[in-house]
């Protein structure tokens, strides 16, 4: 009974921060075919603000999370006029924006490393949000009050994001882009600004995610670069584009990594992960909540 109890805590909390970093991918990808590589860096950014705010600013931590999530939201339009912008109308976006994106966020990548190394020294830090080790027993097994936090955090902001996108015209605006930007551009949308405030929408997501992930580990410059690759692995289990379905394949991938993880080493989770996507593809090419197309002459 306590290896399930664990199995289900573990499994709920990576659930939670595969699918916040899961959901990014997919509304950018939905909106404008478009693959963000620098997603990863944009987590690692949600937590070092964070840190930047409590550590150098010294201001209250009930703010840290929604100036990281603005901040986050910024450095998503930053990809979009930096990348984005110039090569949306070129006949191989779909390809030169994963390489453009790739160099970005290396490129991020690299000033983050050169800004830390002045105000940080590049070391390792504890995220100011973690509640340590507080926590209560549930059938003999502790769950921490940090896990029930990512728990609610995760479920609120996937609603209010469904709210959004179902019930605000700006919502009905994005789906309407998503399915046809050339009949969304005539009925009068301003599909360039769709694009930029979906990326921005992401990359809030994303910082909150890499604010999850760094409450359990130290927050270095890397840190997001294996989550952004497992929410990559979500998003194309579930079907590029399919977000609820992303959210199913989140639940998924967090409860066989915890599975593994639990009953058998640490070190296997990941392994697990892999020949899952592998089988599950070999059975469903296009995801398994996904839709194969035919593509007619």
């Amino acid at each position: 009974m306590d290896f399930f109890v664990q199995i289900i805590v573990s499994g709920l909390t990576f659930s939670a921060m595969y699918a916040l970093a899961a959901v990014g991918l997919v509304l950018v990808w939905g909106a404008f075919n478009m693959l963000n590589m620098a997603h990863g860096i944009i987590m690692t950014l949600g937590a070092y603000f964070v840190l930047m705010w409590a550590e150098l600013a010294g201001l209250p931590l009930i703010l840290a999370a929604p100036v990281a999530m603005i901040c986050g939201g910024l450095m998503g339009a930053f990809v979009y006029f930096a990348s984005a912008h110039w090569m949306i109308k070129q006949r191989d976006f779909e390809t030169t924006i994963i390489i453009a994106t790739f160099g970005l966020g290396m490129a991020m990548e690299a000033g983050l490393l050169k800004l830390l190394a002045e105000l940080f020294h590049s070391s390792p830090y504890a995220q100011p949000l973690s509640m340590g080790a507080d926590s209560f027993l549930v059938a003999g097994v502790p769950v921490s009050y940090q896990r029930i936090i990512i728990w609610g955090a995760a479920l609120i902001l996937i609603l209010i994001l469904a709210a959004f996108l179902k019930r605000t015209s700006f919502g009905r605006a994005i789906r309407a882009v998503a399915q046809n930007s050339d009949a969304a551009r005539l009925m009068g949308v301003r599909v360039r600004n769709v694009y930029i405030a979906v990326l921005a929408l992401a990359s809030a997501l994303a910082g909150v995610s890499g604010i999850m992930l760094s409450s359990f580990k130290e927050v270095h410059p890397l840190m997001g670069g294996a989550l952004m690759l497992k929410a990559f692995i979500v998003i194309v289990l579930a079907g590029l584009g399919n977000l609820t379905g992303a959210l199913y394949a989140a639940l998924l991938i967090g409860m066989v990594e915890a599975t593994v993880k639990v009953l058998i080493a640490d070190q296997y989770g990941f392994t697990a992960i892999l020949i899952l996507v592998i089988l599950a593809l070999i059975w469903k090419p296009a995801g398994i909540f996904g839709r194969s197309t035919v593509a007619r002459q």
